[in-house]
């Protein structure tokens, strides 16, 4: 996948994104769409096919290329992510996920670092894991209690994570632990390697949705990493992890707008296709008022996420109450839309074989995860009010 450039405006794509966009949307219906139902019931994760989506340069979307990146840009990223999701949200909400833990490192990782890790990441021979949320830490984030003790030239971690996409199928996972004072200057970020001696998985959790990729908790016990897969310096952990975040929320507002997208176009094929009462389901007002504004929540949103994704990339300081924004206005109405769509349906849609029970099912989870929308609620006010 090339460089794209810049589209000249938010409202307008450059030729380049629309290949890409392209590329990605024929991947998702080649790959992804034909398996997702059959996925989701046998809880399988489709890693050979994450290979490919490697081979076609999705592994590391915003990395830069000389460590094996596509060095695209965010704008790029929700774009894509959004394509993919309109084959199977789960498959690609992980893909984001992964994009977000080799984007870090990328990012904050030394040159040493990023040789390291971030070639076989970009290519997805080997997954990443993102590790922040505990038992006893969700929303709360910076009051986690895994800890990181110095011993030496290395660390020793200890703790639980909880809600861990990939876990126990990862390759990396970017931790973050305490290594000083309580709250979030107190935190640092390692990147551990499967295989660590003390490193164990809990059981796969048993989901509504998202049953295509493994969730599970991950399981530090005296975790030896040494000095040198600390990503930056001691206690800047926290603003990692949320710097992360703001990239990641974008991609589960895209991943959510391109399942609703799915559902809204089954349901138009639907209502041109079926009968009732001697008509067309499309010649009924009230479906047609309904697709209406379906089609219309969608484009508001889609367009809310472009904005946000700009400011992002162009380091605009409001750019974290933005994706904020973005996050929970996408993943509300991606959610609304679906749901919407599997009425349309009536029995049918709460078939399996229909695949739009499914993208409600995976869909609701992106109101949760990535932060709730209730402390997206949080972040924008505060934003509003510190202005």
């Amino acid at each position: 996948m090339s460089v794209a450039a810049v589209a000249s405006s938010p409202f307008e794509l450059a030729d380049d994104q629309r290949a890409i966009r392209e590329a990605a949307l024929e991947f998702a219906q080649d790959q992804l769409a034909p398996h997702a139902v059959e996925w989701d019931q046998d809880k399988h994760f489709p890693v050979e096919t994450l290979r490919a989506a490697g081979e076609l340069g999705i592994g590391g979307v915003y990395v830069d290329e000389a460590f094996g990146g596509s060095g695209l840009s965010r704008f790029d990223s929700v774009l894509i992510f959004e394509a993919l999701a309109s084959g199977d949200p789960s498959i690609a909400a992980y893909i984001s996920i992964h994009n977000m833990c080799a984007g870090m490192i990328d990012r904050f990782g030394t040159d040493a670092q990023r040789a390291r890790w971030l070639p076989g990441l970009c290519s997805m021979e080997r997954l990443a894991s993102y590790c922040l949320t505990e038992p006893g830490a969700g929303s709360d984030a910076a009051a986690l209690q895994t800890r990181a003790v110095r011993d030496g030239d290395d660390y020793l971690l200890t703790g639980v994570k909880q809600f861990i996409s990939g876990g126990g199928s990862s390759d990396v996972y970017v931790v973050m632990a305490r290594t000083g004072e309580p709250g979030h200057k107190g935190i640092s970020t390692f990147v551990v390697e499967a295989g660590a001696e003390g490193l164990s998985f809990g059981a796969n959790e048993k989901k509504m949705g998202w049953n295509a990729q493994p969730t599970r908790q991950v399981i530090f016990d005296g975790v030896r990493v040494s000095a040198d897969q600390r990503l930056g310096e001691e206690g800047i952990g926290f603003r990692i992890a949320m710097a992360g975040l703001d990239g990641g929320r974008l991609s589960v507002g895209a991943c959510s707008l391109g399942g609703a997208q799915a559902a809204l176009d089954k349901s138009l094929a639907y209502v041109r296709e079926r009968s009732a009462f001697g008509s067309k389901l499309s010649e009924f007002e009230a479906l047609q008022f309904k697709l209406a504004d379906m089609a219309t929540e969608l484009e508001a949103a889609r367009l809310l996420l472009w904005r946000a994704a700009w400011a992002l990339d162009t380091e605009d300081p409001a750019a974290t109450r933005l994706c904020a924004m973005a996050k929970r206005l996408a993943t509300d109405v991606g959610f609304t839309v679906a749901n919407e769509a599997l009425q349309i349906h009536g029995g049918y849609g709460y078939l399996a074989e229909y695949g739009l029970e499914k993208i409600v099912r995976d869909l609701r989870v992106h109101q949760i995860l990535e932060g709730t929308n209730e402390i997206m609620r949080l972040i924008i006010s505060r934003g509003l009010l510190a202005a």
